[in-house]
Order: C-alpha cells, then sequence, then structure tokens
C-alpha cells in the first residue's frame, strides 16, 4: 500500500504539516508544577451537578498550582446540540464562582490556543488524520450501516465481542485500487485507526484517582473522523489537549472504558499523554441501597434546581468541598472564617468509588454559610433571588431595604447565631409575617378559652411600652402570667401541670400568634420593635376584637 498516496487520496485539501500547527500553538509558558486543565462539555442544554463537581476539581488544581482552566465545547455530535446551550453552560459555571481563564465565551475566543469549539477546528484535525494516513495508522472505511448490523448479528450469533476489529475489519487491507474506486463512485467514508492491540496482552497504569490499574490493550478500529469530516470524541480530544497543552484531564469514570484505546492514539500520533483524574458517578441513597443520580428521576442533579431553590452559591460550593476532599470538614473546623480558596485541595483524596449527595447534609452546610452572612449580604442575595423567583416578594423587599435588612438582621452575629434560613426559598414562610400582605389570621390554641386569651392580649396592650428594653419587655409579660394565676416557674408547673392553667410560654405565644400569626418566629421583643407599636398593637387590637 503506497500510504502516500493514499493520504493524499483522502486529504488534497490538507497542505499544513503538524510541525507547522506546533509552532502555532508553543508550549505555554508556566512555572514548574502548573496544572493545565479543562472542561470540555458537550451543549446539551442540561448543565448538571456532576459538571460541577468536574469544573471544582479542574478549577482547584489549575489555580492552586498557578496554571490554568480553560473551556472547550465539544460541539462534534451536531444531533445532540441544543441551539444556546452554549451560553447557558457559560453562566451557570459563572454563576457558580467557576471562571475561565482563557476558551469559548458569549463573544467569541479568549486566548492563543483557540477555536475553542471544536466544530471550528475540523481543518486542524485533518492535518493529523493524513499524518496517520501516511504512517499506516488510519485507514477509510466505506461500510454501509447494513453491512455493519449485519457484522454485529454475526458477532452475537458467533458470541464474540463486538466491534470492528480482526476478521471482521472489512476494509482495514483493501487495495488502494479499492479504495480509490469506491471514491470515484462517491461512496461516503470514515476514517479509522488501525490499532496493533490485543486482548491478550495488558499494561500498567496509573489514574490520579483510581490508583495503580491494570488495563487491556483496544484491539478495534475506532472511527476517527465520520462520514461528514468531523472527528470523534476520541480522536478530538487527544489532538486539543496535545496542542493546547493541558497536563491534567478531569473525567467521569464511565471514560475508563476508552482509556486503553486513548493510550494507544496518544501513542500513535507521538503525543505526551496528559494525567487523568477519572471521578467517581454522584450517587445517593435510594433506601438501603446506592445509585447514581439520574436526570430522570432526581431534580437535583440540574444546578438550575440549586438556583430556584435559592441554595447560596456559597453553600453550594462549601459543600462540594464536603463530598470531594475527606479532610475538608477537618479543615473548615480549624479555620472557620478561612476563604473556601485557602484550603488545598487534593485530587488524591477523592473517593474512587464515587462521592454519596446527601441533601440534609447540604441543607445543613446552607444553614451554616447564611448564619455567618450579615444582614446586608443577605438582603442583597435573597432580592436577587425573589426578583427572578417570587417578583412579588422582590419587590416588597426592594420597597424597603431598611425594614427588610432589619428583619434579616435579628439574631445575626454572635457565636451563636440563629439558623432559620437554608435557603432563600424559605426566608418567605420565615420573614411573611412582616408585611400585611402576607400575614395569617392568627388561630389561638384551643385549650384556652377565648376570654382568657383576650385577658391575655388586653393586659399585654395595656402595658406595652416601645421604649422598654427586652429585659422590662419580659418582665411585663411575667407580670401578666403571674396576675393570670399562670406561672413562671416551668420546674413547678412540670411537677403538677393541674395547678395551673398555663406557663408564661403560653402567654408569649399567645402574643406572638397575635402579633405574626405564628407559633414560631424570630424574637418577638424585636419583631415589635421592628413592626413599630402602631402595628405591632394595631394587630394585637385586631386579634382581640377577632375574639
Amino acid at each position: 500500500m503506497d500510504y502516500q498516496a493514499l493520504a493524499q487520496l483522502l486529504f488534497p485539501q490538507v497542505t499544513e504539516t503538524p510541525e507547522e500547527l506546533e509552532a502555532r500553538y508553543p508550549a505555554r509558558n508556566l512555572p514548574e508544577g502548573a496544572v493545565v486543565s479543562r472542561m470540555a462539555p458537550s451543549p446539551t442544554g442540561f448543565v448538571h451537578l456532576g459538571n460541577l463537581v468536574q469544573g471544582t476539581i479542574s478549577e482547584r488544581m489549575s489555580h492552586q498550582s498557578n496554571g490554568v482552566l480553560f473551556l472547550r465545547v465539544e460541539d462534534t455530535d451536531a444531533k445532540r446540540e441544543v441551539p444556546g446551550a452554549v451560553e447557558v453552560l457559560i453562566d451557570t459555571l459563572k454563576h457558580y464562582g467557576i471562571h475561565f481563564d482563557e476558551g469559548a465565551t458569549h463573544d467569541g475566543d479568549i486566548g492563543i490556543y483557540g477555536p475553542y469549539r471544536q466544530r471550528q477546528r475540523a481543518a486542524i484535525y485533518h492535518v493529523y488524520a493524513k499524518k496517520l494516513v501516511t504512517e499506516g495508522q488510519a485507514y477509510p472505511c466505506f461500510c454501509t450501516e447494513e453491512e455493519l448490523a449485519a457484522m454485529r448479528e454475526k458477532q452475537e450469533a458467533m458470541k464474540v465481542n463486538f466491534g470492528y476489529y480482526g476478521e471482521f475489519a472489512m476494509w482495514r487491507d483493501r487495495s488502494l485500487e479499492d479504495i480509490q474506486a469506491a471514491i470515484a463512485e462517491g461512496k461516503p467514508w470514515v476514517l479509522r485507526f488501525r490499532s496493533t492491540g490485543s486482548l491478550e496482552n495488558q499494561f500498567k497504569f496509573d489514574d490520579l484517582v483510581k490508583g495503580k490499574l491494570t488495563i487491556t490493550e483496544n484491539d478495534i478500529d475506532h472511527v476517527l473522523l465520520k462520514s461528514d469530516g468531523i472527528p470523534t470524541y476520541h480522536f478530538a480530544h487527544a489532538v486539543d489537549d496535545h496542542l493546547m497543552h493541558t497536563t491534567h484531564v478531569v473525567r467521569g469514570d464511565e471514560w475508563m472504558a476508552t482509556l486503553p484505546f486513548h493510550i494507544q492514539l496518544f501513542k500513535a500520533l507521538g503525543f505526551k499523554l496528559p494525567k487523568y483524574v477519572h471521578i467517581g458517578p454522584l450517587m445517593k441513597m435510594d433506601g438501603t441501597s446506592k445509585r447514581k443520580l439520574s436526570k430522570r428521576k432526581d431534580p437535583e442533579l440540574a444546578l438550575t434546581y440549586y438556583k430556584a431553590e435559592g441554595f447560596p452559591i456559597a453553600a453550594v460550593k462549601e459543600y462540594i468541598m464536603t463530598i470531594l476532599n475527606s479532610n475538608f470538614e477537618d479543615w473548615r473546623r480549624a479555620n472557620p472564617d478561612a476563604d473556601l480558596d485557602d484550603f488545598k485541595f487534593s485530587p488524591k483524596k477523592l473517593n474512587p468509588a464515587g462521592s454519596l449527595f446527601d441533601y440534609a447534609k447540604l441543607t445543613d452546610v446552607s444553614k451554616n454559610v447564611i448564619s455567618k452572612m450579615d444582614a446586608a449580604t443577605v438582603y442583597t442575595l435573597l432580592t436577587q433571588w425573589a426578583n427572578e423567583f417570587d417578583a412579588d416578594f422582590g419587590a416588597k423587599l426592594a420597597a424597603d431595604a431598611d425594614f427588610a435588612t432589619a428583619i434579616l438582621a435579628i439574631g445575626r452575629g454572635g457565636k451563636k447565631p440563629r439558623k432559620d434560613l437554608a435557603v432563600w426559598k424559605d426566608a418567605k414562610d420565615y420573614m411573611g409575617f412582616f408585611y400585611d400582605d402576607y400575614m395569617n389570621a392568627p388561630v389561638f390554641d384551643e385549650k384556652f378559652e377565648k376570654a382568657t386569651v383576650k385577658e391575655a392580649l388586653s393586659k399585654f396592650l395595656a402595658a406595652y411600652d416601645p421604649a422598654d428594653d427586652s429585659a422590662a419587655w419580659f418582665e411585663k409579660v411575667k407580670a401578666i402570667t403571674t396576675e393570670m394565676g399562670f406561672t413562671t416557674d416551668m420546674k413547678a408547673y412540670k411537677a403538677d401541670p393541674a395547678a395551673f392553667p398555663g406557663t408564661v410560654a403560653d402567654i408569649s405565644a399567645m402574643i406572638r400568634m397575635a402579633v405574626t400569626g405564628k407559633t414560631n418566629s424570630p424574637d418577638l421583643f424585636s419583631v415589635m420593635q421592628i413592626l413599630g407599636k402602631d402595628r405591632a398593637c394595631g394587630r394585637i387590637q385586631a386579634a382581640i376584637d377577632s375574639l
């Protein structure tokens, strides 16, 4: 076979050489040990938690080492591409603090190693495809869909491995004349890799997560270029990672099956193999067993879910780190106020089997994160969320920022701040009663006669003075308690409940219900101070009138 003639027959338009491409994409000038990593998603329109996990790992490894993180869009599968998906992806990752040093953006590319969208790089792949053909490492295949289906049926009947290899590789050793004739007939062709591997051979490989592995060689003649000239993921990522000087590839361990082919392909192309970080899937408990998070079953897989629920970005990022590195929580306990980026992330501390997603733990992390924010920050983030997901609530918050911020300041700060909010979605239920439109009608405990409730509220109304501090305010509540025969001695009540109609807690609950319409609320003294005397007393009077 005259491979030079074959290469010229298949790629007459390719005049550029691999050496010229190497010169166009020079080595990066980075410090020793700097990691160059990438996110390389397909633009399918679904941005999921796995993207964020992978992005976080790549981002930490790159930026902790003074390296580079870039975004490359792997859009070689036109059938799966969703219009606008690239923009959604960029915006979503930016929302969660994954910032790229170079790559695809809304307005084109940033960086000298582009284009960063694979469909725009077709000419580059053809240079290396021609090189492989010239060296006898790739060949055209003119098999039809029907012929491939028949091959698969034959393999099934013979009970052998599926794939295009050995005796089933119909075009592997065809003559130049046969190929010329097929091209002259206008038959479409794909370019296949000529594998020299054997399933009888194994080799050692070191993965940064999985550790030392024993891998069986690849014997399949995989497709490198599809019939439209666009490369498969396998070929494109090898060429791109080489020219963009990627040092570390972070990807899901579902790609482990193709790793033997990728190693083989890098070697055939003469490229240095990047280090691989194969991460396990995100799992969740389903009853007593674990299963993968599913797009169909689990809304929490989609990143849009966290934004809509109102999880702060900082909380999601903090939680992601708890499931990625086993030592993160110890570090956080020792450094409660440190910036998340100060934590030294290590891919070697990733769980090889994958991470267990725990919604309850995410909620706890989020409560802690929100509790440490000052009221102004909470107000800003809450209002941003409400403007997008609850416009009426957002308008109320925006109408009087000082009022809303004062509400959010209740119990905030100090060594034991309140943890009422886990997500911004909780805020309306938590603080809505401050706004008359959201106030529920009071429903008092039926174990007390209406006359008793009315008496307690009337006495409190008569005694209330907004100039009182919290201690004086509560002394008046205790005085009403005693006047009505209730008790302030909780131990005495527990010892003999029948001796008293109720306790100071019951009197407080009556006032709370009248003022807030709720059995639980933030500190009632603070609530009344923020509402102001007219509104607070007006609500109590309305409750008395309703009784």
